[in-house]
């Protein structure tokens, strides 16, 4: 078996993000996020729930073993029984995340996704973030608009918790007095010089950061075999 790819290192990333939840509903956005869900309850979270995102909780494999219609679903994650990985289009030091322009919100130079359901993501349960492609365009100063709430927005927020941001570079918590941006984890090949480079803000770097945890050799055989024999993971992150 060959060793593990970047894109495999991301999937394992992400599924860390869920470790420890217990009983939660996985609510994972994109390819690698969904990929490490479902390798995430197939190894050290078997009673994460998974959904179809309408009415079935669903197994590893995609078929029925519950049923959540989406009125009481919406009624159940308002008290913190989800945890969500979402994207960004923009993203700041305390995890403030924008999804719906770009440039001034009255007369945005790009139309984006839209608000959605990212306030009410974030005040509501806990929301991690994946972004396949870490850049200064991303990762910046301030955020155009505020969709999802940061930690300096945040005050009396009971559920809201960003447990941790995942791009193709590494990994990245809050772990720090003021409840900025730390670089957690490298993944491999990856410097620390250009993740600064890749970020818009001064992210808190410790005097010594850890390689990102890399997936065991059934972990791999999962990911390559069961979860994802298709290879969807390289073709949202190619290294």
């Amino acid at each position: 078996m060959t060793g593990p790819t970047r894109a495999e290192y991301c999937v394992i990333a992400c599924a860390e993000a869920w470790r420890g939840d217990g009983e939660v509903l996985a609510s994972p956005m994109g390819a690698i996020p969904s990929i490490g869900a479902r390798l995430a309850r197939l190894t050290f979270a078997p009673d994460l729930l998974l959904t179809d995102g309408e009415a079935l909780l669903v197994r590893p494999d995609g078929t029925p073993e519950g049923w959540l219609p989406y009125r009481e679903h919406l009624a159940w994650v308002t008290g913190g029984r989800r945890h969500v990985m979402m994207g960004a289009s923009q993203i700041d030091r305390f995890g403030n995340q924008n999804i719906s322009c770009i440039g001034d919100w009255e007369r945005p130079r790009r139309q984006l996704l839209g608000v959605r359901g990212a306030p009410v993501n974030t005040l509501n349960n806990p929301t991690s973030y994946w972004i396949p492609r870490h850049s200064r365009r991303v990762f910046v100063e301030r955020v155009d608009m505020v969709c999802g709430v940061g930690y300096d927005r945040a005050a009396g927020a009971r559920y809201h918790r960003i447990p941790r941001v995942v791009t193709d570079l590494g990994v990245f918590d809050f772990a720090t007095p003021d409840r900025s941006m730390r670089l957690a984890s490298l993944h491999p090949g990856v410097t620390v010089e250009q993740v600064r480079q890749a970020t818009g803000f001064e992210l808190t770097v410790p005097d010594e950061v850890p390689a990102t945890r890399e997936p065991t050799g059934e972990e791999l055989r999962l990911i390559r075999e069961v979860v994802d024999p298709a290879g969807a993971r390289g073709r949202e992150v190619a290294a």
